[in-house]
């Protein structure tokens, strides 16, 4: 992926109202599949649904020490994702060994009909904000990954509907098969690597992937006839300075399991 569409001053539509309240739900699938690259499993989503809308995002282990991707995600259970910091082992990128990639993607999806309520992805803006301050703040780079622009006129999404298999999402070729994509189709997805928006002029400029801190990434989708928000998630990658011990996944898996087990027999006594 290096294509990056969509216009980058739409600040202003962050104030538009909330036409329901938000109730994100972790680790979840996405509807219908993920269905950018065949491999890539379910799974591990902060997902919103309102308004006929479904927006998802995670973050995901990219490399790994063979330099290889994953199906791992290191979800805390609540949105939060923690990698350790740096880069790849043998480096990544458009420039050889390049130093602003972590090690870590995110990936979001898009629906705008999951349950039948919604319609296609062309009624729709949508704001996508990637925070670059690893501190308590934000400094966001901000804009509409979807929507076609004048700059850019079409990207490399995988795009499909509710019957799409795993995989199997469409990209378009140019700026018109993109649009008549977005108008016949209702999903949208990709995954992304802090390091694509190295050269934008803007906040993710010369990104450090050693720092360690909390980066916010949100997404939110729009009524095009009504500007108002129909659907918001968020999550937060927390970047480790300390590397994580390779059994993270079964950890985390144990502590839920056991914070089960203390629910349920407060739950007995009860």
């Amino acid at each position: 992926m290096r294509h990056i569409t969509g216009a980058f001053a739409v600040a202003g539509v962050l104030v538009a109202s909330v036409t329901a309240a938000n109730a994100l739900t972790f680790d979840q699938n996405v509807t219908p599949d993920v269905i950018f690259g065949s491999g890539n499993a379910n799974g591990g989503f902060t997902v919103d649904q309102n308004n006929g809308v479904e927006l998802g995002l995670r973050a995901k282990l990219r490399f790994d020490e063979n330099n290889l991707p994953q199906n791992q995600f290191n979800s805390n259970g609540d949105g939060s994702y923690t990698f350790t910091a740096g880069n790849p082992p043998t480096g990544f990128g458009f420039a050889a060994g390049a130093p602003t990639t972590p090690v870590w993607n995110f990936e979001w999806s898009v629906n705008t009909n999951f349950d039948g309520t919604g319609s296609t992805l062309d009624q729709y803006f949508y704001v996508l904000e990637l925070d670059a301050d690893p501190g308590a703040g934000t400094n966001s780079l901000t804009f509409d990954p979807i929507t076609p622009s004048i700059l850019n006129p079409f990207a490399d999404h995988a795009i499909g509907d509710n019957t799409t298999g795993n995989g199997g999402g469409v990209k378009a070729t140019d700026a018109a098969s993109y649009v008549n994509l977005l108008a016949a189709n209702n999903v949208a997805q990709n995954s992304w690597n802090y390091e694509f928006f190295n050269d934008l002029g803007d906040v993710l400029d010369g990104f450090n992937p050693h720092t360690p801190g909390v980066y916010t990434i949100r997404l939110s989708a729009f009524d095009i006839q009504t500007d108002e928000r129909v659907a918001q998630t968020s999550i937060n990658v927390n970047v480790s300075a300390v590397p994580l011990p390779a059994a993270f996944p079964l950890l985390a898996a144990a502590l839920g399991l056991f914070g089960l087990l203390g629910w349920r027999k407060k739950a007995l006594r009860a």
